[in-house]
């Protein structure tokens, strides 16, 4: 079968090359440029694997997992959480920024684009990576999360010392796929409004992860956006 020659970064292109000649990968493509014709989809093609461009396999110090794309127009731009400049703060966000401002006394920024994280090595990694317009979880179990799943498994196999931010019970399902003896993982509730109170705040991951990160002689992240 012929590789599939997606845009992204040329070491994850390497390391997840037998995804891209996979039948369910092609299956996928398949998917996504029918539902193109009849749908608006998101984030635009170009911006699908903004998450990997921005933060390439040996770069990523910390993985935040996230679910599904945002469906509201101009909202979804590659990066889970994220929003591009100019785009109201969705609510996680906003709580997201809470528990920043709580751990670390950072100041919440007046955007929701987590662009510094990404290049900082902060792998802002959805399961699912494209969406139908205004229909949550429209493109769920057609393969984009085995190819996710597969992209976690080969940093946990090639890669120490990373820290996995597993937040909410879908991240936390993902735990299988870390090997906790290379690297560290910390589990807390949703920022989502309806779970941030059953343990999102006050778990101070932000700090948690520096510290690690340190621990290590790795340079921590730098938050503040």
């Amino acid at each position: 079968m012929a590789c599939i020659n997606p845009d992204i970064e040329e070491k994850w292109k390497e390391l997840l090359i037998k995804e891209f000649q996979s039948l369910y990968f092609l299956d996928l493509k398949k998917f996504i440029q029918e539902e193109k014709v009849k749908f608006k989809i998101y984030p635009p093609g170009r911006l699908i694997f903004s998450a990997f461009n921005l933060t390439p396999p040996d770069m990523v110090k910390v993985v935040l997992l996230g679910q599904d794309p945002y469906h509201g127009a101009g909202q979804a731009h590659g990066l889970c959480f994220s929003v591009p400049d100019g785009v109201n703060l969705p609510p996680s966000l906003k709580n997201i920024y809470k528990e920043l401002s709580d751990d670390l006394g950072i100041v919440p920024a007046g955007h929701g684009n987590l662009e510094k994280w990404a290049r900082q090595g902060v792998l802002l990694l959805n399961a699912t990576l494209t969406v139908r317009a205004n229909h949550a979880g429209s493109h769920q179990n057609r393969g984009w999360e085995k190819f996710t799943d597969a992209a976690i498994s080969a940093l946990s196999e090639n890669y120490e010392g990373i820290v996995f931010l597993l937040w909410g019970r879908y991240a936390r399902a993902k735990e299988s796929l870390i090997d906790s003896n290379r690297h560290h993982v910390l589990k807390a509730a949703h920022p989502s409004p309806f779970s941030a109170f059953n343990g999102f705040f006050g778990c101070r991951h932000f700090s948690a992860a520096n510290s690690l990160l340190v621990k290590q002689g790795k340079q921590p992240v730098d938050w503040a956006l």
